[in-house]
């Protein structure tokens, strides 16, 4: 790799402009400990300078300790406190626009693990096929139809949308065609695509409560009024939804976080609500892949009569979060406006891992990999409910699919005499199931700060090691 740096004038003479620059560079941390420098004759020619001038540097910060020449193998950086210098700093006067107060959220994969992880929204990645992944995106990086010297649909790769529109129709009963697929990375990029060509700054957009914290954070970062609406045993409570509202942001087939399913009269109820306002229906296919009791109900998006649903789905929980691979169905009115803002947002994804994720799908192993990963999330399931059934004080909510379970915590008797029952604060245990090395959320977690909720623990079962889960939940019994 070419080293650039700047050999500004000086005194001393060319030799010692190139020695200050060089030494400026391994000091703020450009060219660090360990790196091979280029050779004398290569240096010089890069900055049109004699080769005697790079040699002389060299030799002087080699002198100094900040450099190690190694006879046949070249002049390296070394490490050691000779090299390490303190940065210069920086002027930082750039800050965000008037109102944004959203930071990043600490990711899954950058705390330690847990040695009991029950956090929601990771997969086992030890139940997926990776050598038949990897042999399949090899074989699309060889192939010269793929074009990778040309830039891709940014609608998706023909083949993955036509594979997609295929398996929603087999395994979802959804009606569609690969034109009303827009393949996304993830459902939070459809998200904010849907936002953008439909929503301005004021509009009100209905979102479930408890809910999907990051759907909330991206519509309330585009300026957006979200309304958090109530959700029942029936799912989504439509007569409490705002009149204003645009958009209306549900996860019917498996709510998330409580993990109830949307009823057919609610569905219909919905629907209607939104076909007499005018209102368009974001609907997120949450986990329903793993469902392990019940045949699942038809999806809004075929019961919509109006074209008025939008379909999200992502690749993210049954096969890997790091492909960041998802998809939208939509309405032929919004497709040519949300193409344009697929493209100008990134242009159009990773066209050879597309391809592979279409043979994925069509040579029927993305339904083996479901088969198999179904089996033992439902026995992680069965164990956990079967463990918080046995605990006092503690009431699991019925849930059919997905990759977590919510248990609600009713009041306990207090000590005191006469006092009667007190709540308890689920905050408080998590924080010291955490300490135990437990960890877990509660319901709080999913509504905004200020907004009561019925006290509750949501356990993931995606992440744990099941040789363990029995013993976590021992743990979390003692907690409680």
């Amino acid at each position: 790799m070419d080293l650039v740096i700047e050999v500004e004038p000086g005194g001393g003479g060319t030799t010692a402009a190139v020695y200050r620059a060089l030494r400026s560079a391994i000091a703020d941390g450009r060219a660090p400990a360990g790196h091979r420098l280029p050779a004398t004759r290569v240096l010089a020619a890069d900055l049109g300078v004699s080769r005697g001038s790079v040699a002389g540097a060299y030799e002087r910060l080699a002198a100094e300790g900040h450099l190690i020449a190694k006879v046949g193998a070249g002049t390296f950086v070394a490490s050691g406190p000779a090299s390490v210098r303190a940065a210069r700093p920086v002027a930082d006067p750039l800050r965000p626009r008037a109102g944004w107060t959203l930071t990043p959220l600490p990711a899954s994969g950058s705390v330690p693990k847990p040695r009991y992880d029950f956090r929601t929204g990771i997969p086992d990645p030890s139940l997926f096929p990776f050598d038949t992944w990897r042999r399949l995106v090899g074989a699309e990086l060889r192939l010269r139809a793929n074009n990778p010297g040309t830039y891709g649909d940014p609608a998706g790769h023909p083949a993955l949308r036509a594979a997609i529109a295929r398996y929603l129709g087999y395994a979802r009963s959804v009606r569609t065609t690969a034109d009303d697929v827009v393949v996304t990375n993830g459902t939070q990029h459809a998200l904010d695509l849907i936002a953008r060509v439909m929503l301005r700054p004021g509009d009100v957009v209905a979102v479930e409560e408890p809910g999907y914290p990051p759907a909330r954070r991206l519509f309330a970062s585009l300026g957006v009024r979200v309304a958090g609406v109530p959700v029942d045993e029936e799912g989504l409570v439509v007569a409490d939804l705002p009149a204003a509202a645009r958009l209306v942001y549900v996860t019917p087939s498996h709510q998330f976080p409580l993990g109830r399913v949307m009823s057919l009269a609610r569905r219909h109820e919905l629907l209607d609500w939104a076909r007499r306002r005018r209102a368009a229906i974001v609907e997120d296919d949450y986990d329903s892949e793993f469902r392990f009791s019940a045949r699942p109900l038809e999806p809004l998006r075929t019961l919509d009569g109006s074209g008025r649903v939008l379909y999200v789905g992502t690749f993210s929980k049954c096969m890997l979060p790091a492909l960041r691979t998802g998809f939208v169905l939509v309405p032929p009115g919004l497709r040519p406006a949300l193409i344009a803002a697929r493209q100008l947002s990134d242009g159009y994804g990773q066209t050879a891992v597309q391809a592979a994720l279409a043979r994925f799908i069509d040579d029927g192993e993305l339904a083996r990999h479901v088969r198999r990963a179904r089996r033992a999330y439902a026995d992680r399931h069965a164990r956990i409910v079967a463990g918080l059934h046995e605990m006092p004080g503690v009431e699991v909510v019925p849930s059919a699919a997905g990759l977590h379970v919510t248990a609600l915590l009713r009041p306990v008797s207090s000590s005191r005499a006469g006092s009667g029952s007190r709540a308890r604060d689920p905050a408080r245990i998590v924080a010291a199931a955490r300490r135990a090395g437990v960890a877990l959320d509660h319901l709080g977690d999913y509504v905004p700060p200020g907004v009561a909720v019925q006290p509750g623990l949501v356990l993931g079962f995606g992440a744990v090691d099941p040789a363990v889960i029995d013993e976590g939940l021992s743990q979390l019994a003692r907690t409680l």
